[in-house]
């Protein structure tokens, strides 16, 4: 008959998918440190499993001396070491048999049994870790366990993954037992916390919904250029195709919208705009402003910064709402951009606005102030009054009195704007971010 040892063993071996030896080796262990809590630290211990008789039997080790024995833990006398083993010579190591494990009384029971369950939970970390590290960066599917701290902890069936407060959707709640989805964001090789950790906020996890909606995309021929999200609010996405004659965009949104929506669904009702990707940064921030119209795109390929020019009926389309078109847009190229009205630029490239963009002190909207109220040109700011510039834009006197002056000096070197910027036609332009200026344009219309 199997011992109870020995089967407890097994199950869990084969339950917890933790290797026997390992068991074993922690039952050892367990079994070596209880026993010198009980007959000292100094003794030299050995514990072995008898897979035969599945028990854990104990030895200790002593030299063997004459008969004055001054130390009975490391100790024995050549007559008791006789009775153990004729053969054994003086100064010989000699292994003898000690009581059974389970005789080492109940606190040295209660430490084994403390040592037993740490080394199977790191054994049994290591076995979650070795199971899901190659899957870092897939969909998992759970279930709602519980709540803690704002963190929510999902069953994932063989092990609990985390899904930090940080990596939730905003505005959505859930509770106990409800299924959720979500992308494994990472990996860790912990016992005493979650080892999973879950996101259901970052742009891959809107990558791998689409992946898994749509069969070109897992196939390589429409590929993911890019993302950018404001997680349940909206997001873009830019997409490629390797075959001329597959349309990644309608490939993204399928027979009457049915893949697309179901990513939505998923993602609780985010807006999601799906854009064809251009390698010309141009004709990329046309489309990625859609469905704003463009009129034309000034490319800085040094700053990486992008000027677009709508028509003065398209601006808050093109910026949206609280400026979020034109910030995703921004993230999506990973460009600077810049959105104004035609009729703004169209101010911007006259000399007479450029040569009050050269006097120092005076930005973009202070020189448009002074040009909307009839100071077209450095010269006519020359000619101004302190107190007339400080009617038409508040500032220290101090302030106003140098810009006066760095208009008469500019006049008196007679400096002239450079000329503006030559621009492409509807995108075609060639000139790209730290924070989307057109916000500021928004404000300034």
């Amino acid at each position: 008959m199997i011992s109870e040892l020995k089967r407890i063993i097994d199950q869990i071996s084969r339950d917890k998918g933790i290797d026997r030896q390992l068991l074993i080796e922690a039952i050892e262990e367990a079994v070596m440190s209880a026993a010198k809590k009980k007959f000292g630290q100094r003794r030299e211990v050995e514990a072995r499993y008898n897979d035969e008789l599945g028990e854990v039997e104990l030895f200790q080790f002593r030299t063997v001396v004459e008969d004055e024995v001054e130390d009975e833990q490391t100790e024995i006398s050549l007559e008791d070491a006789k009775a153990l083993d004729p053969e054994v010579q003086l100064g010989d190591e000699l292994g003898s048999k000690m009581e059974s494990a389970a005789e080492l009384g109940r606190i040295a029971a209660q430490s084994a049994k403390q040592v037993i369950i740490q080394k199977m939970k790191d054994a049994e970390s290591n076995v979650i870790y070795d199971m899901y590290k190659d899957r870092c960066g897939e969909i998992v599917n759970g279930i709602v366990q519980r709540f803690e701290r704002g963190s929510i902890i999902v069953n994932l069936g063989r092990t609990d993954a985390i899904l930090p407060a940080k990596e939730q959707m905003p505005r959505k709640s859930y509770r106990q037992g409800d299924r959720i989805r979500a992308y494994l964001l990472d990996v860790r090789q912990a016992s005493r916390e979650p080892q999973l950790v879950l996101s259901r906020t970052c742009d891959d996890f809107l990558t791998k919904l689409f992946a898994l909606e749509v069969p070109e995309i897992s196939e390589g021929i429409v590929k993911v250029m890019g993302v950018a999200r404001e997680p349940g609010s909206r997001a873009k996405i830019a997409v490629s195709s390797i075959e001329s004659d597959v349309d990644p965009v309608g490939a993204c949104v399928g027979m009457k919208g049915s893949r697309v929506q179901n990513v939505v669904q998923e993602l609780q009702g985010e807006k999601i705009d799906i854009v064809p990707w251009s390698p010309d940064p141009a004709r990329f921030v046309s489309n990625a402003l859609s469905p704003a119209q463009v009129s034309m795109v000034v490319v800085d390929e040094e700053t990486k910064t992008l000027l677009v020019v709508v028509p003065d009926d398209q601006l808050s389309l093109a910026i949206g709402r609280q400026g979020q078109n034109v910030r995703l847009a921004s993230q999506l190229l990973g460009w600077r951009i810049d959105v104004k009205s035609e009729s703004r630029y169209a101010k911007l490239i006259e000399e007479g606005f450029q040569s009050l963009l050269d006097v120092e002190g005076l930005d973009e909207r202070s020189a448009e102030a002074l040009y909307d109220s009839g100071i077209i040109s450095a010269g006519m700011l020359a000619e101004t009054t302190v107190e007339a510039l400080q009617v038409i834009r508040p500032m220290e006197p101090e302030k106003a009195a140098a810009i006066i002056a760095d208009a008469k000096a500019l006049v008196a070197e007679g400096g002239a704007a450079p000329a503006p910027p030559a621009a492409a036609d509807s995108g075609e332009a060639t000139q790209p971010e730290e924070k989307p200026a057109a916000e500021d344009d928004a404000a300034g219309e």
